[in-house]
């Protein structure tokens, strides 16, 4: 039974599949593992949220469980931190010393408000007050019994060991009293809700930071106009945008609070004020009363001049952040100035790359040369203005590279190799032009390909091929052009000396009789007589151009030599004669030995 051919196809190639199995079980995990980036990068994405703490509105958003609200200074002293500008950096230690004066205030007010609820005590807390007090009645007694042992122990000169004694035990039950009230400290504080313990760590804590903060001297920096030139590419100027934007939302965000902070503090203090206006209605039956009254009242109005000076330092506060806002807009203005300068640059660029590529064309095509030269030249004029073009347009954009000696070696070591081929034609060619060079009209070989030099340029030699299937000496019709590197790299014949002399010969046949080596030695002599002044004029100039003894041996005399063949015998007639007058020589010997081969035997 025949069976399906695209089935069995398909089942012994299996790899031809558009998706293979293991392929597809490859693609599925890289799909669910993507899937499961985006939905954990979504959950995480609070973690890129610029000044986070700007986000709340109360004081759990502040950070550390802290019971003053201290965003004012975080966020002046994050800002801080993004200033460039000489104008950037005075708001900043505008906006730190107003920021630092509006969280000390609001340990004033808080500590006060702790105070005032901790006046009213009831229940556990008053037990526990009353606790403390023993204690701390107990810890000055101990204090003054450990002061009179001290000053009885410092005035005898030899110390009773029993009184020593007795110096040692007050000190530790002045230890454990005082470990003791520090505990009922705590108790009645838990009891009561007093934080004036806490807020006091905060404070103490925050004025450290302050103190480091005044120690860290700002680094030096320059004015906006100023600054903004050190951009001087336009990626760098892009950078300088994106970041001016992000520093200006910052700033945005940061007034925002601050009017926020003055609008909530604003109603603090009018439900404050409207506390003391109702309680100082009320009338206390005694003195005792009247003094209270007029102590929480006298509270409140200090703690409605703390909100007061709070509500306007945020105000300030906004306002310096309004000022450091137009600042940056200001620089803004300056970046956008530059970057247009720098896409005018461009532009100009393109502009010129595109009139050079136009006045190189009409140039060209102009040009008395042609059609596959016209078309070589525009594709390298037009490749060498873009690639010039395009490095032009990279120092606009990224500017000159920092390293600019390494990028220079590798970038020459690159160009020499990419260009190897046309610097040693280039090279070649001053070999060529030197004193065993080739000359214009000289008969040289190269790579196999023989003529006549016609043209030896800077960068290729042309030849004018010679030869076909009968007679080298003709030549073909065919240009040859070579690059110059083979005069280093390669080889070449030159088959031209100062007379351009070369070995010919001629070759016939005669056939064999009692007269043939007569015939032989006439051809020889009629082939001497012919060739007598080459051959003097070649023996002279090898031996001048001779530069060793040896070479003198050589001579230029013709040669006669004869083999058997198969209508007689073959005569090879080899001599010197000029390249130039080659065909005229060989005409002559020719007609020489035609006469010689016609004209009857001399009798014996």
């Amino acid at each position: 039974m025949a069976s399906d051919p695209s089935g069995a196809s398909s089942v012994a190639h299996p790899d031809h599949r558009t998706f293979g199995r293991l392929r597809l079980l490859f693609t599925a995990a890289l799909l669910l593992a993507f899937l499961v980036c985006l939905i954990f990068a979504w959950t995480t994405r609070d973690a890129m949220a610029h000044l986070p703490f700007l986000k709340g509105r109360g004081k759990a958003a502040v950070g550390h469980n802290s019971l003053v609200d201290l965003r004012p200074w975080q966020t002046a002293q994050a800002l801080a931190a993004l200033a460039v500008t000489t104008e950037e950096h005075e708001f900043a230690r505008d906006a730190a010393r107003l920021a630092d004066h509006e969280v000390d205030q609001a340990f004033a007010s808080a500590l006060r408000q702790a105070s005032a609820q901790h006046n009213v005590l009831t229940g556990a807390a008053l037990t526990l007050a009353q606790k403390v007090k023993q204690f701390q009645q107990i810890v000055k007694e101990d204090q003054a019994h450990v002061e009179r042992l001290s000053v009885s122990s410092a005035t005898k000169n030899g110390v009773p060991a029993a009184l020593t004694d007795d110096l040692d035990v007050a000190k530790a039950q002045l230890a454990l009293d005082s470990d003791e009230l520090a505990d009922a400290q705590e108790d009645l504080a838990r009891a009561s809700g007093d934080q004036r313990g806490r807020i006091q760590q905060e404070l103490a804590a925050h004025q450290e930071v302050m103190r480091k903060s005044d120690a860290q001297s700002a680094a030096g920096s320059q004015v906006a106009v100023v600054s903004a030139r050190r951009y001087g590419t336009l990626a760098g100027r892009l950078e300088a945008w994106f970041d001016q934007r992000s520093r200006f939302a910052l700033l945005q965000q940061a007034i925002q609070q601050a009017q926020a902070d003055a609008a909530a503090l604003t109603a603090q203090h009018n439900q404050i004020e409207s506390q003391a206006n109702a309680g100082s209605s009320s009338v206390a039956a005694d003195k005792a009363g009247t003094l209270a009254t007029l102590n929480s009242r006298a509270a409140r109005s200090q703690l409605l001049a703390i909100y007061d000076d709070r509500i306007e330092t945020q105000r300030q506060l906004a306002a310096v952040y309004g000022k450091w806002s137009d600042q940056v807009l200001l620089q803004h203005r300056i970046v956008l100035h530059l970057l247009l300068e720098s896409c005018a640059w461009i532009a100009f660029i393109l502009i010129c790359v595109i009139l050079l590529d136009a006045l190189v064309r009409h140039l060209i095509e102009h040009a008395a040369l042609d059609r596959r030269r016209v078309q070589t030249l525009r594709i390298v004029f037009k490749l060498g203005i873009q690639v010039v073009g395009a490095l032009l347009i990279l120092l606009v954009v990224f500017g000159a590279p920092s390293q600019t000696p390494t990028i220079l070696g590798l970038t020459t070591a690159g160009f020499t190799v990419a260009m190897q081929d046309f610097i040693l034609a280039f090279f070649g060619w001053f070999v060529l032009m030197g004193k065993n060079g080739m000359r214009v009209g000289d008969w040289v070989e190269i790579n196999g390909v023989g003529g006549e030099v016609v043209e030896i340029g800077l960068f290729r030699t042309t030849l004018l091929e010679t030869g076909n299937w009968t007679d080298k000496g003709h030549p073909t019709g065919r240009r040859v052009t070579f690059i110059n590197s083979f005069a280093i790299t390669g080889h070449y014949f030159n088959f031209s000396t100062t007379g351009q002399w070369m070995w010919d010969e001629i070759t016939f046949s005669i056939p064999a009789g009692d007269d043939t080596y007569a015939l032989i030695e006439r051809v020889h002599k009629a082939v001497l007589k012919e060739t007598e002044k080459d051959t003097r004029l070649a023996e002279e100039e090898w031996k001048r151009t001779a530069r060793r003894d040896g070479l003198s041996q050589f001579t230029a005399g013709p040669a006669v030599d004869m083999r058997p063949g198969a209508s007689g015998i073959d005569i090879i007639v080899r001599y010197v004669t000029r390249a130039a007058s080659r065909f005229e020589v060989r005409n002559r010997l020719y007609q020489c030995v035609i006469g010689l081969l016609h004209k009857p035997p001399t009798p014996a």
